[in-house]
């Protein structure tokens, strides 16, 4: 092993006579190099835009969410919340009652959820993170606070006590809904809104907060009776240990626990797909970079043919001639990957610390350092280096040697 490797670091390292096989090789070389390089930057590139755009959701979302496996509600009693309290895992929770609803204000219409929430839920979410403007609603008075964009929708302002918002939700057992009996079809409640909020553009319309007791008046629900609980964990919990016992507290009851990932799965099989896809696209391209290894690795072994038979008659395999290439391609396109990847990291970092790539003027584009991604490019490159290389070295025949 040791001579081939010998002979086949001279062959890369050194001129060659001929200089159009030097500017071949130098050429398969940077394509290496710059192949590596880009796939790495636009992995990193992914990853942080990948939390920038969770980084929104995950303020939103709590760590860990009960919801019925079926149907719309799960029974949470003053025991039930005695056995809550004992879980040392659990650092806060928040009972929520949420159900669609028609808003009007003004003459203007718009559908939403409204999300009734107890006096935990400011301990289970951040909510200054997502206020926007103004202030969380006082729990115990008709307020609510509202999204953005139902805002803009409704045309509503701050603490307007003179148009209220009106909230109907259909009333249970109505059946059809007639110009008759439209009147006791809902169930209505006026609300001030007293702040606004801003997720992203599916949450900013979405939702109505509202205190706990108001959602349970509208919806005319028992007060055992809740739509969700949302859980915020203690630091560095195993989630599998938490879910086990709330399902050994809810035990009888079909329910789903989900963390964050499962609250939002479709919008993580989404970002998902998409990085597969981009890393699939450039790792196409780094294998028609791969092709300038190929060529020029046989025009080295064309090149070399007196060598060879000159190694040949010297006691040197086929096999191990062959294994001379072979590992001349590997050396050079590991060699290369590595150095695509320095370089990689280099620009990536320099995005991080002095942004030179916006997205707006005042948005630098963001990126994130992940060492997943740099296995991952140096994995492609040695598979398919080593590939291009075995590919090459199998030109070297017997008949090279007559």
């Amino acid at each position: 092993m040791n001579f081939p490797f010998y002979i086949a670091k001279r062959y890369l390292f050194s001129k060659s006579s001929n200089n159009a096989i030097n500017v071949i090789t130098i050429i398969a070389a940077t394509g290496v190099v710059i192949g590596a390089m880009s796939l790495f930057i636009v992995l990193s590139a992914f990853s942080g835009l990948k939390d920038f755009s969770l980084q929104f959701t995950n303020v939103f979302d709590s760590d860990l969410k009960i919801v019925p496996a079926s149907g719309k509600t799960i029974t949470f009693n003053e025991e039930l919340a005695e056995k809550f309290d004992k879980v040392a895992e659990i650092s806060a929770y928040s009972k929520i009652i949420e159900e669609r609803a028609f808003l009007q204000y003004k003459g203007k219409n718009h559908i939403a959820y409204i999300k009734g929430v107890d006096s935990n839920y400011v301990n289970v979410v951040p909510v200054d993170s997502i206020l926007y403007l103004s202030e969380w609603f006082q729990y115990g008075r008709n307020e609510v606070v509202i999204g953005t964009a139902t805002a803009l929708k409704l045309s509503i302002g701050i603490n307007d006590y003179t148009n209220l918002l009106e909230i109907y939700v259909p009333t249970p057992g109505t059946g059809q809904i007639t110009e008759l009996n439209i009147d006791r079809a809902f169930t209505r409640e006026r609300a001030v809104a007293v702040g606004f909020y801003e997720v992203n553009e599916d949450v900013n319309g979405k939702y109505v907060f509202s205190d706990f007791e108001l959602a349970q008046s509208l919806l005319s629900l028992d007060s055992t009776v809740v739509s969700s609980i949302e859980i915020k964990l203690q630091p560095d919990t195993d989630e599998e240990l938490v879910k086990a016992k709330i399902f050994e507290i809810l035990q009888g009851q079909d329910i789903l626990v989900k963390n964050r990932i499962q609250q939002n799965d479709a919008l993580y099989k989404m970002l998902n797909t998409e990085n597969i896809a981009v890393y699939l696209i450039f790792t196409l391209v780094l294998i028609i970079a791969l092709f300038n290894v190929i060529g020029s690795i046989i025009m080295m072994i064309l090149d070399k043919r007196k060598n060879i038979k000159t190694l040949f008659n010297m006691g040197t395999t086929l096999r191990k001639i062959r294994l001379i290439f072979f590992l001349q391609g590997t050396l050079m396109t590991t060699l290369g990957g590595l150095l695509g990847i320095l370089l990689g990291i280099i620009i990536v970092w320099l995005q991080m610390q002095s942004p030179f790539v916006y997205i707006t003027s005042s948005l630098p584009y963001p990126v994130k350092l992940k060492a997943i991604n740099i296995v991952v490019v140096f994995v492609t490159i040695t598979l398919l280096g080593i590939v291009a290389s075995k590919i090459a070295s199998n030109r070297v025949k017997a008949s090279l040697l007559d």
